[in-house]
């Protein structure tokens, strides 16, 4: 992979509702998340997209078969890259998890089986390293806006914070293969010590 080219799903039934949703399939996009992805196939026509890489989540893999409108392109499924675990917050609200996640510590699990953030960003760098690993040049993937505001932050060498910067639905961002190596690095060093940038 020469090139990465990321971007969020757009925009679902659970964002529309405000649901914390990790469970596979979830639901998939509203009327306004189809036009969303349908306006990131119209600004990636021009991309000579050699693989495109999707979730275990209706949201992301809808997002791409839209984007991509028909194009024949390789498309394979990254599940290390799936929306981190709510644990038992799955299915309430979402701003009741990130009230309480923004006031524990980053190794801490969900309640509920759930997952850590710490735990969820090395599982993002073993999903990137999939990528990394492949031979195509160039490398669509719709993900969740956690990984997402991870690998973009890790890019530039910042290690996540308590409460994440929001990730716009289908906007894409590029990084090339230095900046996705760096953001795995710093990912697998912030997860095996982690601690939340001020």
């Amino acid at each position: 992979m020469d090139e990465l080219i990321l971007a969020r799903h757009g925009l679902a039934g659970s964002n529309r509702d405000g649901i914390a949703s990790c469970a596979v399939p979830g639901e998939g996009l509203v009327p306004e998340g189809v036009e969303q992805a349908r306006a990131l196939g119209e600004l990636l026509a021009d991309e000579g997209i050699s693989l495109a890489a999707t979730t275990d989540l209706a949201r992301t893999q809808e997002t791409l078969a839209l984007a991509l409108g028909g194009r024949d392109v390789p498309t394979i499924l990254v599940p290390e890259l799936n929306e981190i675990h709510f644990g038992s917050f799955d299915g309430g609200l979402l701003d009741t998890y990130r009230d309480w996640a923004g006031t524990r510590s980053p190794d801490e699990r969900a309640p509920g089986e759930g997952e850590s953030r710490a735990d969820a960003a090395a599982r993002f760098a073993r999903g990137l390293r999939v990528l990394l690993g492949r031979n195509e040049a160039v490398v669509l993937l719709v993900g969740h806006a956690l990984m997402v505001r991870y690998t973009l932050d890790a890019a530039d060498g910042l290690v996540p914070a308590a409460r994440m910067v929001p990730i716009e639905h289908a906007h894409p961002y590029r990084l090339d293969r230095e900046g996705v190596e760096r953001a795995v690095e710093v990912l697998e060093a912030w997860s095996a010590a982690p601690a939340f940038r001020e």
